[in-house]
């Protein structure tokens, strides 16, 4: 049996069905809706081979460079600093404005465009409303922020739904997940007001997220030497080392922040835990607080933010329940 671009996208058969279709008479620019590990990056890979060949099979030579970011005819921009800016931008532009090499269209493939800012939207904007016969814009979002409502309006939008299936599959066999969010939990117990405290607390932090992140790193060295090892007997060319060791990059940072997004959201469960408690704590105001605060440094996280410094400064400004004795 024939393998398909479309069999490592699982858990979304309603996306890959209405791509399927769409792959048939496209248009010229889609909008991939859908939040951090849904799949949608290897869909736009996936539908970009199937736009460039015609076919879902993935074991041409154009589906098999696509899939692994290394053809010329599909170029996939990433964000270089906390958003996609005006000059980032006009570099997209510029792409979509050569002709292609290879096939007779260029797919131009766009992460993380919900960190647009609105300058870079309305410049973006202009080339979708107008674009090359030769280009299909396929824009990718972990959600539908305000500076993408006017491009929203241009392109046909593809939602797909919230699953994680890698980072489950990493912490189901992952020894220290307890360790780590009873570490988290117990926080807020731990603070007493001083600076030396919070710096403490952080270190110990990274250092249970730099742990958490072994089983990834082994999986990842293992994909790099896989692929040595295929270079090393075929010789082939564009063997795509340089776009899987990017893709390991963005799959670290990402681990990283939804193991930090997680962690801060145990703790913010700490404090949630004693306002719905029987027992009338005087506080019950600053936890309410403690938690808005909690949530407005999770929004921060992935915008390339001093992490470290964003925790030490949520922590000093966190209610310490030190004296409730409650540390595990």
């Amino acid at each position: 049996m024939t393998s398909s671009v479309w069999d490592n996208i699982v858990q979304q058969p309603k996306a890959v069905e209405r791509l399927q279709q769409l792959a048939v008479n496209h248009v010229h620019a889609f909008l991939f809706i859908g939040p951090d590990g849904c799949g949608k990056d290897e869909a736009a890979r996936a539908f970009a081979s199937q736009l460039i060949t015609g076919s879902d099979d993935a074991t041409s030579r154009e589906a098999n460079l696509i899939m692994r970011g290394s053809y010329s005819d599909v170029i996939e921009v990433l964000r270089e600093g906390a958003a996609v800016d005006k000059d980032e931008a006009e570099a997209i532009i510029r792409l979509s404005t050569t002709t292609p090499t290879e096939s007779r269209i260029k797919v131009v493939i766009v992460h993380e465009v919900h960190l647009m800012r609105d300058s870079a939207a309305a410049r973006l904007l202009k080339t979708i409303e107008e674009p090359s016969e030769k280009v299909v814009f396929i824009l990718l979002a972990d959600a539908l922020v305000p500076a993408l409502a006017t491009i929203n309006s241009r392109c046909v939008v593809v939602q797909f739904a919230a699953i994680n299936i890698h980072r489950e599959r990493l912490l189901a066999n992952d020894p220290h997940l307890a360790q780590r969010q009873e570490a988290f939990s117990n926080i807020p117990y731990k603070l007493d007001g001083s600076g030396t405290t919070v710096a403490q607390i952080v270190d110990e932090i990274f250092e249970l997220i730099e742990q958490a992140t072994t089983p990834l790193i082994a999986e990842q060295k293992k994909e790099l030497e896989e692929l040595e090892a295929r270079v090393t007997l075929t010789g082939e060319r564009g063997s795509g080392r340089k776009a899987l060791q990017d893709r390991h990059k963005r799959q670290l940072r990402k681990f990283n922040t939804d193991e930090l997004r997680s962690g801060l959201s145990t703790i913010a469960g700490t404090y949630h835990s004693l306002i719905v408690s029987e027992t009338q704590y005087s506080d019950k105001a600053k936890y309410h607080d403690a938690i808005h605060r909690i949530h407005k440094a999770m929004g921060s996280l992935g915008l390339n933010v001093n992490e470290e410094l964003l925790l030490q400064s949520l922590f000093l400004h966190c209610p310490s329940l030190m004296m409730l004795g409650n540390v595990k």
